[in-house]
Protein backbone atom coordinates (compact mmCIF):
# COMPACT_ATOMS: atom_id res chain seq x y z
CA UNK A 1 0.00 0.00 0.00
CA UNK A 2 1.33 3.60 -1.08
CA UNK A 3 0.79 6.43 1.41
CA UNK A 4 0.24 10.34 0.02
CA UNK A 5 -1.47 13.13 1.94
CA UNK A 6 -4.72 13.02 0.54
CA UNK A 7 -5.35 9.29 -0.23
CA UNK A 8 -3.95 5.51 -0.35
CA UNK A 9 -2.58 3.62 -3.54
CA UNK A 10 -2.85 -0.13 -3.92
CA UNK A 11 -1.62 -2.17 -6.67
CA UNK A 12 -2.97 -5.41 -8.43
CA UNK A 13 -0.44 -7.00 -10.27
CA UNK A 14 -1.27 -9.67 -13.56
CA UNK A 15 1.32 -11.51 -14.38
CA UNK A 16 0.15 -12.78 -17.74
CA UNK A 17 0.07 -9.35 -19.22
CA UNK A 18 2.53 -7.36 -16.45
CA UNK A 19 -0.44 -5.21 -16.17
CA UNK A 20 -0.61 -3.35 -13.10
CA UNK A 21 -4.38 -1.97 -12.08
CA UNK A 22 -4.74 0.44 -9.10
CA UNK A 23 -7.49 1.19 -6.21
CA UNK A 24 -6.99 4.81 -5.24
CA UNK A 25 -8.65 5.97 -1.88
CA UNK A 26 -9.66 8.55 0.40
CA UNK A 27 -8.80 6.43 3.49
CA UNK A 28 -11.41 9.40 5.58
CA UNK A 29 -13.94 8.78 3.33
CA UNK A 30 -13.56 5.87 1.65
CA UNK A 31 -14.64 6.99 -1.70
CA UNK A 32 -12.68 5.59 -4.75
CA UNK A 33 -11.31 4.51 -8.34
CA UNK A 34 -9.93 2.01 -10.13
CA UNK A 35 -7.67 2.55 -12.75
CA UNK A 36 -6.86 -0.54 -15.83
CA UNK A 37 -8.47 -3.70 -14.44
CA UNK A 38 -8.13 -6.87 -15.64
CA UNK A 39 -10.35 -9.73 -16.80
CA UNK A 40 -8.12 -13.02 -17.34
CA UNK A 41 -8.47 -14.55 -20.82
CA UNK A 42 -6.57 -17.80 -21.50
CA UNK A 43 -5.77 -17.36 -25.41
CA UNK A 44 -5.26 -20.84 -26.21
CA UNK A 45 -8.81 -21.64 -25.17
CA UNK A 46 -10.92 -18.39 -25.35
CA UNK A 47 -11.65 -19.28 -21.27
CA UNK A 48 -12.63 -16.32 -19.46
CA UNK A 49 -12.39 -16.01 -15.69
CA UNK A 50 -11.67 -13.84 -12.85
CA UNK A 51 -9.18 -14.52 -10.88
CA UNK A 52 -8.00 -10.77 -10.85
CA UNK A 53 -11.89 -9.06 -10.41
CA UNK A 54 -12.33 -11.61 -7.31
CA UNK A 55 -9.17 -10.39 -6.27
CA UNK A 56 -10.22 -6.86 -6.26
CA UNK A 57 -13.52 -7.06 -5.47
CA UNK A 58 -12.68 -8.70 -1.81
CA UNK A 59 -10.30 -5.71 -1.47
CA UNK A 60 -12.72 -3.41 -2.14
CA UNK A 61 -15.14 -5.12 0.51
CA UNK A 62 -12.92 -5.13 3.26
CA UNK A 63 -11.66 -2.02 3.01
CA UNK A 64 -15.47 -0.80 2.68
CA UNK A 65 -14.66 1.39 -0.44
CA UNK A 66 -17.32 3.36 -2.69
CA UNK A 67 -16.16 3.12 -6.02
CA UNK A 68 -16.92 5.93 -8.33
CA UNK A 69 -15.23 5.31 -11.38
CA UNK A 70 -13.58 2.86 -13.33
CA UNK A 71 -10.79 4.35 -15.51
CA UNK A 72 -9.54 3.25 -18.68
CA UNK A 73 -6.02 4.78 -19.65
CA UNK A 74 -6.52 3.65 -22.97
CA UNK A 75 -8.52 0.97 -25.00
CA UNK A 76 -5.38 -1.66 -24.06
CA UNK A 77 -4.22 -3.95 -27.06
CA UNK A 78 -2.60 -6.95 -23.77
CA UNK A 79 -5.20 -7.59 -21.92
CA UNK A 80 -9.27 -7.52 -21.60
CA UNK A 81 -10.68 -4.87 -19.00
CA UNK A 82 -12.50 -6.11 -16.27
CA UNK A 83 -14.66 -2.46 -16.10
CA UNK A 84 -18.08 -4.26 -17.49
CA UNK A 85 -17.71 -6.91 -15.54
CA UNK A 86 -16.85 -4.70 -12.20
CA UNK A 87 -19.89 -2.52 -12.96
CA UNK A 88 -22.31 -4.85 -12.62
CA UNK A 89 -20.70 -5.75 -9.19
CA UNK A 90 -20.85 -1.95 -8.46
CA UNK A 91 -23.44 -0.57 -10.21
CA UNK A 92 -23.06 3.27 -8.94
CA UNK A 93 -19.72 3.32 -10.43
CA UNK A 94 -19.01 4.94 -13.77
CA UNK A 95 -16.78 3.63 -16.89
CA UNK A 96 -14.83 6.65 -17.98
CA UNK A 97 -11.76 7.29 -20.41
CA UNK A 98 -10.16 10.11 -22.57
CA UNK A 99 -13.01 11.27 -25.85
CA UNK A 100 -10.25 10.15 -28.10
CA UNK A 101 -11.35 6.97 -28.05
CA UNK A 102 -13.30 7.80 -30.62
CA UNK A 103 -10.19 7.87 -33.19
CA UNK A 104 -9.34 4.14 -32.14
CA UNK A 105 -13.11 3.04 -32.60
CA UNK A 106 -12.96 4.08 -35.89
CA UNK A 107 -9.69 2.89 -37.14
CA UNK A 108 -10.41 -0.84 -35.13
CA UNK A 109 -14.53 -0.67 -35.88
CA UNK A 110 -13.29 -1.24 -39.64
CA UNK A 111 -10.45 -3.29 -38.80
CA UNK A 112 -12.59 -6.28 -37.35
CA UNK A 113 -15.75 -5.09 -39.43
CA UNK A 114 -17.75 -4.52 -35.98
CA UNK A 115 -20.95 -3.06 -36.13
CA UNK A 116 -20.57 -1.04 -33.18
CA UNK A 117 -20.80 2.61 -31.70
CA UNK A 118 -18.51 4.81 -32.67
CA UNK A 119 -19.49 7.58 -30.49
CA UNK A 120 -18.02 6.30 -27.42
CA UNK A 121 -21.41 5.77 -26.18
CA UNK A 122 -20.39 2.69 -24.15
CA UNK A 123 -18.64 4.25 -21.34
CA UNK A 124 -20.23 6.56 -18.96
CA UNK A 125 -18.18 9.32 -19.20
CA UNK A 126 -15.74 10.31 -21.64
CA UNK A 127 -13.06 12.59 -20.36
CA UNK A 128 -11.32 16.28 -22.30
CA UNK A 129 -7.76 17.22 -21.71
CA UNK A 130 -7.06 19.13 -18.13
CA UNK A 131 -10.66 18.33 -17.40
CA UNK A 132 -10.88 17.89 -13.58
CA UNK A 133 -13.13 15.10 -12.07
CA UNK A 134 -14.47 14.80 -8.97
CA UNK A 135 -14.82 11.33 -7.28
CA UNK A 136 -16.75 12.31 -4.29
CA UNK A 137 -13.93 13.75 -1.35
CA UNK A 138 -11.14 12.31 -4.53
CA UNK A 139 -10.49 14.58 -7.65
CA UNK A 140 -7.58 13.93 -10.29
CA UNK A 141 -7.10 15.72 -13.67
CA UNK A 142 -6.96 14.61 -17.45
CA UNK A 143 -3.89 14.93 -19.02
CA UNK A 144 -4.29 13.69 -22.86
CA UNK A 145 -0.80 11.48 -23.42
CA UNK A 146 -0.76 10.68 -26.95
CA UNK A 147 1.87 8.90 -28.53
CA UNK A 148 0.96 4.63 -28.41
CA UNK A 149 -2.44 5.20 -29.08
CA UNK A 150 -3.82 9.02 -29.81
CA UNK A 151 -6.08 7.56 -26.92
CA UNK A 152 -3.87 7.68 -24.06
CA UNK A 153 -4.64 9.44 -21.44
CA UNK A 154 -2.48 10.05 -17.72
CA UNK A 155 -4.72 11.05 -14.66
CA UNK A 156 -2.57 12.92 -12.03
CA UNK A 157 -3.88 12.69 -8.78
CA UNK A 158 -2.03 15.36 -6.56
CA UNK A 159 1.12 14.44 -6.29
CA UNK A 160 1.07 11.16 -8.24
CA UNK A 161 0.35 10.44 -11.88
CA UNK A 162 -1.06 7.08 -13.80
CA UNK A 163 0.63 7.22 -16.93
CA UNK A 164 -0.84 3.68 -18.58
CA UNK A 165 1.35 2.61 -21.35
CA UNK A 166 2.86 6.17 -21.95
CA UNK A 167 5.79 6.37 -19.14
CA UNK A 168 7.25 3.35 -17.75
CA UNK A 169 9.73 2.82 -15.24
CA UNK A 170 13.26 3.63 -16.02
CA UNK A 171 14.91 1.06 -16.47
CA UNK A 172 12.46 0.09 -19.35
CA UNK A 173 11.68 3.49 -20.99
CA UNK A 174 8.15 4.33 -22.93
CA UNK A 175 5.43 2.58 -24.54
CA UNK A 176 5.98 1.43 -28.34
CA UNK A 177 4.19 3.78 -31.11
CA UNK A 178 3.60 1.65 -33.52
CA UNK A 179 -0.08 0.63 -33.58
CA UNK A 180 -3.26 2.42 -36.03
CA UNK A 181 -2.24 6.29 -35.38
CA UNK A 182 0.26 6.67 -32.87
CA UNK A 183 2.96 8.49 -32.84
CA UNK A 184 6.50 8.49 -31.71
CA UNK A 185 6.70 12.41 -32.16
CA UNK A 186 3.01 12.45 -29.92
CA UNK A 187 4.60 10.51 -27.40
CA UNK A 188 7.92 12.73 -26.93
CA UNK A 189 5.79 15.72 -26.76
CA UNK A 190 3.39 13.93 -23.97
CA UNK A 191 5.85 12.77 -21.91
CA UNK A 192 8.55 15.94 -22.55
CA UNK A 193 6.37 18.44 -22.18
CA UNK A 194 3.52 17.27 -20.45
CA UNK A 195 4.99 14.57 -17.85
CA UNK A 196 8.16 16.07 -17.38
CA UNK A 197 6.42 19.45 -16.46
CA UNK A 198 5.08 17.99 -13.47
CA UNK A 199 7.12 18.91 -9.94
CA UNK A 200 9.96 16.37 -9.65
CA UNK A 201 8.77 14.72 -6.94
CA UNK A 202 5.42 13.87 -8.50
CA UNK A 203 5.14 9.81 -8.23
CA UNK A 204 4.54 7.49 -11.17
CA UNK A 205 2.20 4.92 -11.29
CA UNK A 206 3.17 2.85 -14.55
CA UNK A 207 0.17 0.56 -16.71
CA UNK A 208 3.11 -2.22 -16.72
CA UNK A 209 6.26 -3.58 -15.65
CA UNK A 210 7.41 -6.57 -17.43
CA UNK A 211 10.82 -6.55 -15.30
CA UNK A 212 14.09 -6.51 -17.76
CA UNK A 213 16.82 -8.41 -16.62
CA UNK A 214 14.33 -10.93 -14.09
CA UNK A 215 14.42 -7.72 -11.40
CA UNK A 216 11.90 -7.84 -8.54
CA UNK A 217 8.60 -6.05 -9.49
CA UNK A 218 8.40 -2.02 -9.60
CA UNK A 219 5.75 -0.47 -10.88
CA UNK A 220 6.65 3.88 -9.33
CA UNK A 221 9.20 6.31 -9.26
CA UNK A 222 9.48 10.03 -9.71
CA UNK A 223 8.99 12.16 -12.55
CA UNK A 224 12.77 13.43 -11.15
CA UNK A 225 13.70 10.02 -11.16
CA UNK A 226 12.66 9.22 -14.98
CA UNK A 227 14.34 12.66 -16.09
CA UNK A 228 17.49 11.53 -14.92
CA UNK A 229 17.19 8.23 -15.48
CA UNK A 230 14.67 7.14 -18.22
CA UNK A 231 16.63 4.65 -20.91
CA UNK A 232 14.58 5.98 -23.57
CA UNK A 233 13.76 9.93 -22.86
CA UNK A 234 15.48 11.48 -20.16
CA UNK A 235 14.83 15.30 -19.67
CA UNK A 236 17.61 16.42 -22.74
CA UNK A 237 17.13 13.82 -24.97
CA UNK A 238 15.98 14.84 -28.13
CA UNK A 239 12.77 14.95 -30.59
CA UNK A 240 15.08 13.40 -32.99
CA UNK A 241 16.74 10.92 -30.71
CA UNK A 242 13.59 9.42 -29.48
CA UNK A 243 11.67 9.37 -32.89
CA UNK A 244 14.82 7.22 -34.38
CA UNK A 245 15.06 4.81 -31.25
CA UNK A 246 11.16 4.22 -31.36
CA UNK A 247 10.93 3.96 -35.18
CA UNK A 248 13.65 1.28 -35.39
CA UNK A 249 12.98 -0.35 -31.65
CA UNK A 250 9.15 -0.55 -32.71
CA UNK A 251 9.88 -2.41 -36.19
CA UNK A 252 11.25 -5.36 -34.21
CA UNK A 253 8.43 -5.79 -31.97
CA UNK A 254 5.88 -8.38 -32.39
CA UNK A 255 2.33 -7.90 -32.06
CA UNK A 256 1.04 -7.81 -28.59
CA UNK A 257 -0.30 -11.94 -27.67
CA UNK A 258 -3.89 -10.47 -26.79
CA UNK A 259 -3.76 -8.16 -29.20
CA UNK A 260 -6.77 -9.15 -31.40
CA UNK A 261 -9.45 -10.01 -28.53
CA UNK A 262 -8.25 -7.58 -26.67
CA UNK A 263 -8.74 -4.65 -28.72
CA UNK A 264 -12.12 -5.67 -30.27
CA UNK A 265 -13.36 -5.86 -26.62
CA UNK A 266 -11.89 -2.58 -25.10
CA UNK A 267 -12.94 -0.36 -27.94
CA UNK A 268 -16.67 -1.32 -26.87
CA UNK A 269 -16.26 -0.86 -23.67
CA UNK A 270 -15.24 -3.97 -22.34
CA UNK A 271 -18.43 -5.84 -23.60
CA UNK A 272 -18.36 -9.11 -24.49
CA UNK A 273 -19.82 -10.19 -27.80
CA UNK A 274 -23.67 -11.54 -27.37
CA UNK A 275 -24.04 -15.00 -27.56
CA UNK A 276 -25.23 -16.47 -30.68
CA UNK A 277 -27.73 -19.53 -31.42
CA UNK A 278 -25.85 -22.23 -29.76
CA UNK A 279 -24.82 -19.40 -26.68
CA UNK A 280 -21.54 -19.51 -27.95
CA UNK A 281 -19.87 -16.00 -27.99
CA UNK A 282 -17.14 -15.53 -30.54
CA UNK A 283 -14.35 -12.97 -31.29
CA UNK A 284 -13.05 -12.29 -34.43
CA UNK A 285 -9.61 -12.88 -35.81
CA UNK A 286 -8.68 -10.96 -39.41
CA UNK A 287 -6.56 -12.85 -41.90
CA UNK A 288 -3.69 -12.02 -43.59
CA UNK A 289 -3.87 -14.25 -46.37
CA UNK A 290 -1.06 -14.62 -49.41
CA UNK A 291 -2.09 -14.85 -53.25
CA UNK A 292 0.89 -16.70 -53.70
CA UNK A 293 1.29 -20.77 -52.93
Amino acid sequence: MNKHDNFLVQEFYDEETFTLTYAVWDPQTKDAVVIDSVLNYDHASGAISHESIHELIDFVKKEDLKIHYFLETHAHADHLTGAMVLKKQFPQAKVGIGKNILEVQDVFSEVFNLDIPKDGSQFDELFDDGQVVTAGSLSFKVLFTPGHTPACTSLLFDDAVFTGDALFMPDYGTGRCDFPKGSAEDLYYSISEKLYSLPDETVVYTGHDYQPGGRKLRFSCTIGESKKENIRLKGDTTKEQFVAFRKERDATLSAPKLLLPSIQVNIDGGKLPVSENNGVRYLKIPLKVSDEL
